[in-house]
């Protein structure tokens, strides 16, 4: 009889004393090492009962430690020392996590993560003068559904409160980062990103660093174009000088964003493009050769059609004076490519933005073209708009069948997103633009981004591989339904609101639409932060590894493993013989041929996708996406220059907004890395060249303080300062 017997937990709660649950939790250590013997678990954990009613004969309520130290006993005894190693490993993982939740000092009144925990605390948690945080998850979901939901009647906010409280709780949408940190607080600057017009004159000039700077303060990144700026050496009218030219004013913002840093380490960033007819274009490319310079920005060439065709068939190309519109030079076109290709192969930099392609979707072209991006280059702007961002999370929109397999909800995937439609929406109205031309433009086209999240980790419930047709097929008619169902919602608000204000003479009205609240619907934006929260992979990101080492407060390195991979392996029996410490090394199982092939079909990571098999993911996406989709397109370090130029090339033909590639290694050190140990070399079933081992340095400490940096997934934390990264 045990039902006399209990167990305290480590928080205080006590349970009745479970030998089912106790001879589960030894099969799992002694299966991890190759164990398969259960009715062996059984009579273990019968010892271990025996044990404790032997050492504490007065007891009937053992505690969480006294049952630990029981089994490690019993098993060390009993001549299972390998089982007796992996449970010793597994109760310190757990007594790390308890510690570290305990260090953090936040509530957990929600059943979030310690990563996740962590993310809140150093980003989104109010938090008094010393740092400390003065409200719980909980609170912090009830804050900004109530400061949301203010934009309602009266006599609806109640219900929309709870609505808005409810899709974010429960972890099925998130929204952008600044609206988790700033609604319902003093600040109440719920933007993301910004983009703002640079023209032609001193003063104008610095006008903008102002704004830029008024607008980074206040946590939002910003977008610029150059292409009205004249070339370097032009002259300046009234004056003997000479002007700077592009490169020299990107200097001074790059200056005015490390003067700016927000909570939890976050500078504001700043996204630049210029047009590939500009004069400076060599030097542009050429800007971040040294990769140390002008950390603070992001940029890309605005490239056309037009330029790409002169690129296929080996023509001329004017560069263009855009003071006076007189041809300065005239290049190959396969000059200026090849020199992108070769400096995004050698440290990711620049990326490029199909300008015409922007346009093309432009819905309000009578107020003006659209020349720049946000700062990740998923959201076309025009001067002074902001990017209003949220993302639903697939896996939340999963239902099990009555076999037990995933299936996508369709119903409660609707609802969500409808849901979500109308927060985004009431966010432009209770948001506190900085600038009064900011909040005149957001609200003249009233432009909502919503995405997704967790579309890696959808595949692998699905049983799909990410580089399989039926994931592209998925991913194609899943944005259609989501795209569908949010343009249902925006007529319905557009009925019972008003539509947005630049509605008449729009794209949207020329297709015969008659109500519409939103001049754009979906984007799908990286979700690095929000992804961390809600636990998934981010935004239509691969998997970036598959199994990882997280350092716990204390400094003690603990294995993670892709818990749907490490489920089907024990499945399949294969998780001892020192399988995991392979993945572990590694990150990825294509070169482990004992894992069947429909196992590594299904669990394929960004490095071992093909170029194209990025790109086509990402323009399967862009179909039904009124704005743009950000992606990476990660190469291996034996990439060549040839393959980034391929890469462009596919980007433009299958219709891609913009496109960013990192070749693995090209960075004396980089954010993101799989394992701990060089990459294997293997060639796989597609026909890829084998990988060869990077040269890269592993980022081990942070940046800010020093302090070991925790790494999962595509992001980096340090638990001293708060300073993340994320891949976008």
């Amino acid at each position: 009889m045990t039902n006399q017997y209990k167990v305290e937990k480590r928080d205080s709660r006590r349970e009745a004393f479970d030998l089912k649950k106790l001879s589960r939790s030894i099969f799992m250590a002694a299966e991890s090492v190759g164990g398969s013997d259960r009715k062996e678990a059984d009579t273990l954990a019968g010892l271990v009962l025996a044990h404790l009613k032997e050492q504490y004969p007065r007891k009937q309520i053992f505690t969480y430690q006294q049952v630990g130290d029981a089994v490690e006993k019993v098993l060390v005894n009993s001549g299972h020392a390998q089982t007796s190693k992996a449970y010793i490993l597994s109760r310190e993982k757990m007594r790390q996590e308890q510690l570290s939740h305990e260090r953090l000092g936040v509530k957990d009144d929600i059943g979030f993560a310690l990563n996740s925990l962590v993310v809140l605390k150093n980003k989104y948690l109010q938090k008094n003068d010393d740092g400390e945080a003065i409200e719980t998850p909980r609170q912090m979901f009830e804050r900004v559904a109530q400061a949301v939901a203010w934009a309602e009647k009266r006599s609806e906010r109640a219900e929309w409160e709870e609505k808005f409280y409810e899709l974010m709780a429960s972890l099925e949408f998130m929204p952008g980062g600044r609206t988790l940190a700033n609604a319902g607080t003093f600040n109440g600057q719920l933007a993301n990103c910004f983009v703002l017009p640079v023209e032609d004159s001193i003063e104008e000039i610095f006008q903008i660093v102002k704004e830029s700077a008024i607008l980074k303060k206040n946590g939002g990144g910003v977008g610029f174009s150059m292409a009205h700026i004249r070339p370097k050496g032009d002259r300046i009218g009234g004056t003997s000088g000479r002007a700077c030219g592009p490169v020299a004013l990107m200097k001074i913002l790059n200056s005015s964003s490390e003067i700016l840093l927000q909570d939890g380490g976050r500078r504001s960033g700043n996204m630049i493009i210029l047009p590939v007819s500009h004069p400076d274009i060599f030097e542009f490319i050429m800007c971040k050769e040294d990769d140390t310079a002008l950390n603070q920005i992001n940029f890309s060439i605005g490239v056309t059609s037009k330029f790409m065709e002169a690129v296929t068939n080996d023509r001329q190309w004017d560069l263009i004076n855009p003071r006076t519109g007189r041809v300065l030079n005239t290049v190959k076109a396969r000059s200026i490519f090849e020199l992108a290709a070769h400096m995004a192969w050698k440290n990711g930099d620049p990326g490029i933005v199909f300008l015409d392609k922007l346009n093309e979707d432009n819905p309000t072209p009578h107020v003006g073209p659209i020349e720049a991006v946000n700062l990740c280059g998923e959201q076309p702007l025009l001067p002074y708009e902001a990017c209003n961002l949220g993302s639903l999370n697939l896996m939340k929109m999963l239902k099990q069948n009555k076999d037990g397999d995933y299936e996508i909800d369709h119903a409660r995937l609707k609802r969500a997103t409808q849901t979500a439609v109308r927060f985004l929406d009431d966010v432009i109205d209770v948001c506190r633009y900085p600038l009064d031309a900011v909040d005149r433009m957001v609200k003249g086209n009233r432009k909502i981004g919503l995405g997704l999240m967790g579309w890696a980790d959808m595949l692998v419930a699905l049983r799909i591989g990410y580089n399989s047709k039926e994931a592209r097929s998925l991913a194609e008619s899943l944005m259609q339904e989501i795209h569908a169902a949010a343009l249902e919602k925006s007529r319905k608000l557009g009925r019972e609101k008003g539509s947005f204000p630049n509605f008449k003479g729009s794209l949207w009205e020329q297709k015969g639409e008659k109500y519409l609240r939103n001049a754009t619907l979906t984007t799908i934006a990286p979700t690095g932060s929000i992804s961390m929260i809600s636990g998934v992979s981010y935004g239509i990101e691969p998997l970036f590894a598959l199994a990882f080492y997280k350092e716990a407060l204390g400094g003690m390195k603990l294995p993670e493993i892709n818990p749907v991979l490490e489920k089907m392996l024990e499945q399949e029996g294969l998780l001892g013989n020192g399988l995991m410490d392979k993945i572990l090394k590694y990150g990825t199982i294509q070169h482990l041929e004992e894992i069947p092939k429909r196992i590594r079909d299904i669990f394929v990571t960004a490095h071992d996708l093909t170029y194209r098999d990025h790109i086509e993911m990402q323009a399967a996406f862009q179909k039904h996406t009124d704005n743009a989709v950000s992606k990476t397109v990660n190469l291996p370090h034996s990439a060549t220059v040839s393959d980034v130029e391929d890469a462009y090339k596919l980007a433009w033909r299958l219709g891609c907004k913009g496109m960013t590639i990192y070749r693995d290694g090209s960075r004396d050190t980089q954010v993101l890395n799989i394992g701990l140990d060089k990459k294997p070399t293997f060639d796989d079933d597609h026909g890829r060249p084998a990988v060869e081992p990077g040269t890269s340095k592993r980022m081990e400490n942070c940046p800010q303080c020093g302090a070991k940096v925790t790494y999962q997934e595509g992001c980096i934390s340090c638990l001293s300062c708060g300073f993340s990264a994320c891949s976008v």
